[in-house]
């Protein structure tokens, strides 16, 4: 690892619409060098790596005071061509690939090598083609470096979801000129095998002299992997510090501004029913990426049951199949009645609701305020938060009980936002994820299904999510189904856990089990209990 820094960020603040979520921040990346960049959602990591890529949305809010220095060049990138063009990549936190297109047309997008042919000297460079068989070496080259093995020719539609994080870093690593790469939880999506094979990579990457900003909430990944740690906490610098002078509850309590204390799920305190309100049967779904074949399991009223495994194995299949956002079938009998597994809106007006993996994609209405988002869905199919005249026939908005509800749940999970009508699209994922959850309460679910409720969250607010989930069940004897790719979150909250493997329940255990069967489980070595 070189000493000569190759960039500078020097006292740089922003603010957005009135908040200011940057405060004079200052830090150094030398050659070869890993950054681990920590902070709360909402503390500016992802606002000050925009900065340093040229977003659209930094200039288009005010831009930004302080200095950018490159190889000891002070430099303003007007978008991310510049900084692509000065060596910097930037892997997001939200997926940026073409779903239409294959692992290769997106590595190599804008890119694309070009063959000649004899046409070129009647009719000039344009009628140049794509050099599929270059385009295609070049691709398995970028996939390479990182050790993982995924198809070339594969439709990114058709990818699990660690696929499709490979194959966004692949395309960095694939420029010519990749000096400085910028990850934003790279590994929030992929299992523990997929993310050793990443970290890594990451170390090799840095070995050849390329400096590496990771952005993670995994703080033992960044405690592994990062030569030094910058801490930030409500858009200021804490702490700049070599990793091996630190350790991980230093750096939590200065994240957090206290100290944290994890617990584990006292399962002894709990008398869980033995009516069962949910049971599935030889449930298959058609999700891409997603292998769910054959599973059967039943769900106790009351209880909080997990599901768990490896990627692409089925668990994510579960729940989008039975809320109908994915074709599916099989039997789903709750409360003694079989559900319509395609119409989603009766799932919700019988007592069903989801919490979606995609919070963008299916979970917010992006364009719209806090207040809209948290309580479109009870308006629409519920009918809350309306004034009613001659029976219902006349309707309109009660738009009290709407800001009330928003500032209910802005305060209980501490959602870092300027007020109730601010933009969805503006907040940190990790406070896009609180509004998700939510929207889900405000329903009052019989049963609710919680997918990856915590990825892109920090260390804070993952407590603060789990203990509301926790809290919702003890209160209002709701039965939670959470699926995550972190078993550790499942054993501090779930009564049990099952885990899926290849589209099928390899088991279920408690969550007092020892890790070694978790393990065995999740690579098919036992049968469903």
């Amino acid at each position: 690892m070189g000493q000569k820094p190759i960039l500078e960020m020097k006292e740089i603040s922003k603010e957005f619409y009135g908040n200011r979520v940057l405060s004079s921040v200052s830090f150094t990346l030398n050659e070869g060098q890993i950054l681990g960049l920590v902070g709360e959602n909402g503390a500016g990591k992802s606002t000050l790596m925009n900065i340093l890529f040229g977003m659209p949305v930094i200039n288009q809010t005010g831009g930004y005071s302080g200095d950018v220095i490159i190889d000891g060049q002070k430099v303003i990138f007007s978008s991310p061509f510049d900084a692509i063009a000065a060596g910097i990549g930037m892997v997001h936190q939200e997926f940026s690939l073409l779903p239409g297109f294959t692992a290769t047309e997106n590595i190599l997008l804008n890119k694309e090598p070009l063959k000649y042919n004899f046409l070129v000297e009647l009719f000039g460079s344009r009628m140049q083609t794509l050099d599929y068989e270059k385009m295609r070496q070049q691709a398995i080259n970028a996939i390479n470096k990182l050790g993982v093995n995924i198809d070339p020719d594969m439709l990114v539609a058709e990818m699990p979801v660690g696929h499709k994080q490979f194959t966004e870093i692949a395309r960095e690593l694939e420029r010519a000129n990749a000096r400085i790469i910028v990850l934003d939880e790279p590994t929030a999506v992929l299992t523990e095998s997929e993310a050793d094979i990443l970290l890594k990579a990451l170390k090799k990457l840095a070995k050849e002299g390329v400096s590496i900003i990771f952005i993670s909430h995994r703080l033992q990944e960044v405690l592994d992997i990062a030569d030094k740690i910058v801490v930030l906490r409500d858009g200021k610098l804490v702490s700049e510090i070599e990793t091996s002078k630190t350790n991980m509850k230093q750096v939590v309590e200065w994240m957090v501004g206290h100290s944290v204390e994890s617990k584990a799920k006292d399962n002894l305190s709990k008398n869980i029913s033995d009516e069962i309100i949910l049971s599935v049967k030889n449930l298959w779904v058609d999700m891409p990426g997603e292998l769910v074949r054959d599973v059967s399991f039943d769900v106790r009223k009351g209880e909080i049951l997990g599901f768990g495994g490896l990627a692409g194995q089925g668990k994510l299949g579960i729940p989008n199949g039975i809320m109908g956002l994915f074709p599916a079938g099989g039997q789903v009998i709750f409360e003694g009645k079989k559900l319509e597994l395609q119409n989603t809106h009766k799932l919700i007006k019988q007592g069903l609701a989801f919490v979606s993996e995609d919070r963008r994609g299916v979970g917010l209405l992006l364009e719209e305020p806090i207040d809209w988002n948290i309580s479109f869905t009870a308006m629409q199919v519920q009918e809350k938060f309306l004034k009613k005249l001659i029976k219902g026939l006349i309707k309109w908005r009660n738009d009290k009980e709407i800001e009330e509800i928003a500032k209910y749940y802005i305060n209980k999970f501490e959602i870092k936002c300027t007020s109730t009508k601010q933009i969805a699209q503006q907040l940190s994922g990790g406070n896009q994820q609180k509004i998700c959850l939510a929207k889900a309460f405000v329903l009052d679910p019989k049963i609710l299904f919680v997918s990856e409720p915590t990825r892109g969250i920090d260390v804070g607010a993952k407590k603060l999510v789990l203990e509301a989930l926790k809290e919702y069940n003890k209160e209002h004897g709701t039965t939670i189904v959470i699926i995550s790719s972190e078993l550790e979150e499942l054993r501090s909250v779930c009564d049990r856990i099952a885990i899926v493997d290849e589209g099928r329940i390899s088991g279920i255990l408690p969550p007092t089990a020892d890790l070694e069967e978790f393990g065995m489980l999740m690579v098919g070595s036992s049968k469903q209990n």
